[in-house]
This record gives structure tokens, C-alpha cells and sequence, in this order.
């Protein structure tokens, strides 16, 4: 180191310091380095190329990691409050009105793919983004996405059950006449219904495959979603197709599904019949007959997004009782369809043979009568598919028969159970054309031997008719006499079965021979002190007086004017003496009419236009005897008078059985 020297005649001031020189050899920077980072307190310049093209990248562009890294992010962040993920993964599924808001196929498959994937996170928070994704169109997609879809909802009731009840009232919804899927793609390729219900079943299918349990809350979904008995027929078709189709891969529920559909129809049944009712008779032979017999065939229906046929315009102008009688007219088209849809399912189940496991479908109809049918008052038509399928073998008349007729003496079943058991055998048995005369006779002596008892323990104690304490009796004998009108020819001993009607001896020919019983039988109830010709109903009575004395069995006309003397009006009940009224002549003759027991028989002509071609070649029409249509009754002609003003009153129902 050197030390530099003043010049000479100076003085310094401080004393000399020496300080170490900085280095000049400090790089030069090219012009084309970028500057150096300035301050952090200065926030640097930014420049773009115009040239770039800057883009958000659209949902559709993200690969499926990425969506699926989305999704999995947006659910965990829901958790800490960051909904706004969550809430954009909920609105793929939620449609849109806006044509630019409508999610691509693409973006919707990969966050099907995603939520999949990330199904174990679905819990009971995430319930709202679950039913966005139920209340998609997933069915009118292609069929990747379906088949996509639906290994979603196999995982999702899997992983969280208690999402089970939704799913499955989902796919039921989508087996209605409006599937909501059906609105939703429009905007789609067009998928027709029937590939909608297609669709829909197969997933049920696959569902209860894996979910044996859910079968039990399917039922309880199908239940609860059946038409109301006022919807369209339209309706009440496309559900009860479905219905049925369901019973073929799912058999275990076949029972319990076509009992729904009976109780169902039993309703539309009933309620028709309270309706014709209120018509006149003349009117109501017109609604039936004015009901169209064939409309658009199954298919067309399951495809047709209109309801044209049920949805009709009316008009205004139209009085009330046209619009009640058009009302009316479509109920009955509405039983009709169904019943012949019926017709034709146990028609193919009953040929079609069956594992030794399975409930056959005449076990099922015989359910439905003791469970079902048979309790309800007045049903009409319903009850025509047992009348039709047990026909088909002797075998099943006899099941059906014993049934009936084990009902109507068991004492433990309600009294209005046991008198419908009654009328139901006298109908099968004077109308089922296949009923052989062999079943005729049994039935015949059963229900003597059963009326013989039930005299024997009443008759003692009884002086005159009393509906209320004997109504099963009365029930016994009207079917008795029902049976005679219609099957007497069986009832002959030795009855030649080449007889024509013109050829019948008459009351001047020959006498019949009839079978030991028949007339003792006749004779035994009608003249004891139970009088049941009192209160049998009025029409059969007439018609078996006139048939027995024409037939020369037994001669009744004496009685039956007896009886026009005998007024039950004042039988002694509860409450006869609660409170004394004035009885007038109005009151009289409707408290008259209730004492005679209600001329219903099941089995009565059947006139549906569409389904009635099930029954033709079993149902025995009402013929009579040929001669007997136009005349009057020999020795008639003092019961046709007018009747005594004075009237012999029964007042307790023990008194004046005159004979």
C-alpha cells in the first residue's frame, strides 16, 4: 500500500484517512436483460401481448380430474362455510330457461362422474344438491349417460340409505302418465315414453337387485302415487301397465301390486254404480251403450304426450245432466280399459306355467275375493275376473264354490260378509255356464241342509218375519230360489239333456220329476213361520211364484196375498218406543221397502263394450221358460185385485204369520 503526499507548503486539516477504494469492475447489463425488481413498496408495470388470446376455460374444457378434484374440493369447503363451489356444482343439475345458461352434455357427464366418484361425501347435508340431481333429465339422455347415471344411484342408496325412499320415488314419478323427465327433453333428442318406462324399469330392476329390501318401500311408493279414481283413463292405464310390468321382474310383489290395482279399480267400480243409481233406468242403459269400444290401442297411449281423449273440451251450453251422464260415461270407459287389461294378464299368467314357488295368479284372485271383493257392497264388475278364470277347470269351481259356501255358514264372520258369501254362490252357481249340474245338486242339498238347522234353532221362538234377527236365513232362501230359476232343469231327477225349451211339458202336459228333497225343501221354509217370501226381495219372488206353479212344484199365490195384509213397518227395534211419531203413508211404504232384503246378485249381466268379450261362452243369460214370458200365472187373477184397506199390522214381528 502507498501513501499519498501533500504538496509542499500545505497544512492538512484532519489527519490523513485511509479508506479502502471500491472495485470499478461491475458488470454491464445488456440491453436486452430485464431491470432489476424495484422496490417491494412499488408494484411493477404489467404488460400483454395483444397478440394472446386470454380465456376463462369453460366447464365442458376441464378434464374429468379436474372436475372431479372440483367437486371433491367444493364438498369439503361446504363443510368450512364455502358454499360458492357447492353451490355452482348445484346449478349443472338445476335446468335453465336461458338457452346460454343450458349445461353442455359433457360438463353434466363429468360431474355425474364426479359426485360417483365422491359419493361416500353425500351425507344428509348435501341433501339439496342430491335431489338437483334426482330432478334431472337424466332418462332422455343418451344411453352412456343413463347407464352412467344409474351406477350413481346403485352407489348413492348403497353408501347413504337414507336416500333409498327418494330414488326410488323418482323412478316411480317417471312411470307416471307426466313423467317429469318427459318436459325436461324436449330440448333433447326426442326420447318417446315408452323408452322413458323402459329405462325407468330397468334401473328399478337393477335397484332391487342389489337392494332386496327396497321392495317393501317401492310398494309403499307405488301405493301412495296411484291415480286418484278421478284422473284420466289415460292415467289410470299408463299406471296400471307399469304396475303389471313390474310384477315380472319383481315377483315378489306381484300379490300386494295386483291387489293395489283391484282395490283401485273396486273404487271406480263403486263409485259408477252410485252414479248409474241416481239415472234413470233408460238413461242408464244409454251411458253404457254410448261408451266407445275400442279407442287408441296401448301403445299409442304410452306415447302420446296429449291426453286428447280425457282432456276434452265441453261446453258451456251443456245442461248439468248431459255433463253428469258424460262424466259417468268416461268412468266406465276408464274400468273398462283397465279390466281388460286385466283380462289379458292373468289370461297369459294362468297359461304360462310357473315355478312351484310362486303364488299362481287363481291363488291370487281367490285372495282378493276373501280379502277384498268379497267384503265390499255392490261391486259389479270387478268380481267378473274370478267368475271367468275359475271356469277354466272343475278344479277351481269346486275351491270356489266351497269357499263360498264355507263364508256363508261361518257364524264368526260379520252377517253382512256371510249374506254376500250367499248371493255370490247363487250367482256363480245360476250363471257360470261351465257349472255342471253335478255342482248344481250339491250346493242344492248343502244350503237345504244348513236352512233346515237354522229353522230348527229359530222357529221355536219366532211367530212371524223378522229381517233383523234372521237376515243370514232370509239370505239362504233367496239364494235358494235364485238357484231354482235358473238351474230347475238340473234339479229333475234324471233331466233330459235333449230337451228343447218348446218341447218342456207344461202345466197341461206332463208332470216333472224332481229329485228326492226339492219340493219338501220348498215347502218346509216358505211355509214356516219365518215367512221369507216377506222378505225376500219382491222380483224373485214374483218370478219363482210364477215358475214353482207353472213347474207344479208349489203353488204360493195364496200366500203372497197374505202377506200384501202384513205390514212389518212397526217391527219392534231398539228405539220403537223412544219416541212416538205419526206414522204417514209415505213413511210407512219406505219403511216397508226396507224390510225386503236388497235384490244384488254379482254375477248380473255384464255389458262393458270392451272387456265383455272375456265372458262370452261362460255366462248363462236369463231365458226362463219360453211360454210363461207373456202370459199371467194360472189362478192369478184374485192376486192381481186390489188389496184389502184394512191391513193386518205385525208390530213385533211374532204376530199373524198367516199361511
Amino acid at each position: 500500500m502507498t501513501t499519498a503526499t501533500l504538496p509542499a507548503g500545505t497544512t492538512p486539516a484532519l489527519a490523513t484517512i485511509h479508506r479502502p477504494r471500491k472495485s470499478t469492475l461491475v458488470r454491464k447489463r445488456d440491453d436486452h436483460e430485464l431491470p432489476a425488481p424495484s422496490s417491494p413498496s412499488k408494484r411493477s408495470k404489467v404488460s400483454f401481448d395483444s397478440d394472446v388470446e386470454v380465456r376463462v376455460v369453460e366447464e365442458w374444457e376441464k378434464s374429468p380430474a379436474v372436475v372431479q378434484d372440483g367437486v371433491r374440493r367444493a364438498l369439503l369447503k361446504r363443510a368450512t362455510g364455502d358454499t360458492a363451489g357447492y353451490e355452482r356444482i348445484k346449478a349443472i343439475y338445476t335446468p335453465s330457461e336461458d338457452v346460454q345458461h343450458v349445461q353442455s352434455p359433457v360438463s353434466i357427464r363429468n360431474h355425474t362422474a364426479a359426485l360417483l366418484s365422491n359419493v361416500s361425501m353425500l351425507n344428509k347435508s348435501c341433501a339439496d344438491l342430491v335431489h338437483a340431481a334426482l330432478s334431472s333429465d337424466w332418462l332422455g339422455r343418451s344411453e352412456d349417460y343413463v347407464y352412467l347415471f344409474t351406477q350413481f344411484l346403485a352407489n348413492l342408496v348403497s353408501a347413504q340409505a337414507l336416500y333409498l325412499p327418494d330414488v326410488l320415488r323418482m323412478l316411480v314419478e317417471n312411470i307416471t302418465a307426466a313423467p317429469p323427465s318427459q318436459s325436461q327433453t324436449e330440448t333433447l333428442a326426442g326420447v318417446p315414453r315408452s323408452q322413458l318406462y323402459a329405462r325407468a324399469h330397468k334401473t328399478i330392476q337393477y335397484l332391487l337387485q342389489i337392494i332386496p329390501s327396497a321392495c317393501r318401500i317401492l310398494l309403499s311408493t307405488l301405493t301412495n302415487l296411484f291415480p286418484h279414481q278421478t284422473d284420466s283413463r289415460r292415467a289410470h292405464i299408463v299406471y296400471t301397465h307399469n304396475l303389471l310390468r313390474i310384477t315380472e321382474y319383481a315377483p315378489v310383489l306381484q300379490t300386494d301390486i295386483l291387489t293395489l290395482i283391484t282395490e283401485r279399480l273396486m273404487k271406480i267400480d263403486l263409485q259408477v254404480q252410485e252414479d248409474l243409481e241416481e239415472l234413470a233406468e233408460e238413461v242408464e242403459e244409454g251411458v253404457v251403450q254410448h261408451v266407445p269400444q275400442a279407442r287408441s290401442d296401448l301403445n299409442h297411449i304410452l306415447d302420446d304426450p296429449e291426453d286428447s281423449e280425457d282432456d276434452s273440451d265441453t261446453d258451456d251450453e251443456v245442461d248439468r245432466d248431459t255433463l253428469r251422464t258424460q262424466k259417468i260415461a268416461k268412468n266406465v270407459e276408464k274400468m273398462d280399459s283397465i279390466l281388460d287389461m286385466l283380462f289379458t294378464y292373468y289370461d297369459q299368467k294362468i297359461s304360462t306355467p310357473l315355478p312351484s314357488s310362486q303364488v299362481g295368479p287363481l291363488e291370487i284372485l281367490l285372495g282378493q275375493f276373501q280379502t277384498t271383493i268379497l267384503p265390499t257392497h255392490r261391486s259389479r264388475h270387478t268380481q267378473f275376473l274370478l267368475f271367468h278364470f275359475v271356469q277354466q277347470s272343475s278344479a277351481h269351481i269346486d275351491v270356489f264354490v266351497g269357499m263360498c259356501a264355507q263364508t256363508s255358514f261361518d257364524k264368526k264372520r260379520p252377517a253382512m260378509v256371510r249374506q254376500a258369501a250367499a248371493a255370490y254362490l247363487a250367482s256363480f252357481v245360476a250363471r257360470g255356464v261351465h257349472v255342471s249340474s253335478d255342482i248344481v245338486r250339491e250346493v242344492w242339498d248343502y244350503l237345504s241342509n244348513e236352512l233346515r238347522k237354522q229353522l230348527r234353532e229359530a222357529e221355536s221362538a219366532c211367530r212371524g218375519p223378522d229381517l233383523q234377527r234372521y237376515s243370514t236365513y232370509y239370505m239362504l232362501v233367496q239364494a235358494l230360489l235364485y238357484i231354482f230359476c235358473f238351474r230347475w232343469r238340473d234339479l229333475e231327477s234324471g233331466p233330459d239333456e235333449d230337451f228343447e225349451d218348446d218341447e218342456l211339458p207344461s202345466i197341461y202336459g206332463n208332470e216333472h220329476q224332481w229329485r228326492p228333497g226339492v219340493k219338501e225343501t220348498l215347502q218346509l221354509h216358505i211355509f214356516s213361520n219365518l215367512n221369507p217370501l216377506k222378505v225376500c226381495s219382491p222380483g224373485i219372488v214374483t218370478e219363482f211364484a210364477r215358475m214353482a206353479h207353472h213347474l207344479h212344484v208349489i203353488y204360493v199365490y195364496h200366500l203372497l196375498e197374505t202377506n200384501k195384509r202384513i205390514r212389518l213397518s212397526r217391527q219392534c227395534g231398539p228405539n220403537s218406543y223412544s219416541q212416538l211419531n205419526r206414522e204417514t203413508a209415505l213413511t210407512a211404504r219406505s219403511l216397508e221397502e226396507n224390510q225386503h232384503l236388497d235384490e244384488y246378485f254379482p254375477f248380473d249381466p255384464y255389458h262393458l263394450p270392451k272387456s265383455k268379450r272375456w265372458i262370452e261362452g261362460d255366462y248363462r243369460e236369463w231365458t226362463g221358460i219360453p211360454w210363461l214370458k207373456d202370459e199371467q200365472a194360472v189362478d192369478s187373477d184374485s192376486g192381481e185385485g186390489e188389496a184389502d184397506d184394512s191391513d193386518v199390522e205385525e208390530g213385533t214381528g211374532t204376530e199373524g204369520s198367516n199361511e
